[in-house]
């Protein structure tokens, strides 16, 4: 009796990423990159000497308390839509986006204040202009994660965002996220390096 036996190997499970989740990551990856570079500027720079110290805006505080908020109700929102309470997700992100304007309101009033104490972007020394270079990147970035904040709010008016659909909303929140850790890493910095 013979039997013919084939071994058919299954093919090998590919990861795949959604290609606009995967368009996100490149691009986090290469703010990170811009500003591991602009740190690193920071860093040789001020080892050279002629370095203007300041005290940063005691508003720069506030305003890393409310990112680090802003963080929190983006991830409410997230488990909202999990679980389909969708009005709770428009709550959420409708918070999250007026953290948001507070957190860049906050950020303008820290420039403002250098301002006043005479601390300007060009004219003092290169320490103010690396300040307002590293925060006014930031704040660029943070007003398209507002705009990715108001699309994901249109999304959930149209019922586009749900337990089943959830693709946007995790683009979202990855994307805010990486925005209040940015932040966070910016501050931390600047404390650590700005004397």
């Amino acid at each position: 009796m013979t039997s013919d036996f084939k071994i058919i190997e299954e093919p090998k499970k590919t990861l795949s990423m959604h290609p606009q989740k995967f368009a996100l990551w490149l691009f986090m990856i290469t703010v990170v990159m811009v500003f591991a570079a602009l740190t690193s500027a920071y860093i040789v720079r001020q080892a050279e000497g002629n370095w203007l110290v300041f005290e940063l805006p005691q508003t720069f505080w506030y305003s890393t308390a409310l990112i680090a908020v802003s963080s929190i109700t983006m991830h409410w929102a997230y488990l909202a839509a999990k679980k389909d309470n969708l009005d709770m997700v428009k709550v959420a992100i409708i918070i999250t986006t007026i953290l948001g304007l507070l957190f860049t309101a906050a950020q303008y009033h820290g420039w403002k204040v250098l301002a006043e104490e005479g601390y300007h972007f060009v004219g003092n020394n290169v320490s103010v202009s690396f300040l307002i270079v590293l925060v006014g990147l930031h704040v660029v970035h943070l007003v398209s994660g507002m705009i990715v904040l108001l699309v994901s709010l249109v999304s959930t008016f149209k019922y586009k965002v749900h337990s089943k659909n959830l693709n946007r909303l995790q683009m979202c929140m990855t994307y805010w996220h990486f925005l209040g850790g940015l932040w966070i890493y910016l501050f931390i910095f600047l404390l650590l390096n700005h004397n």
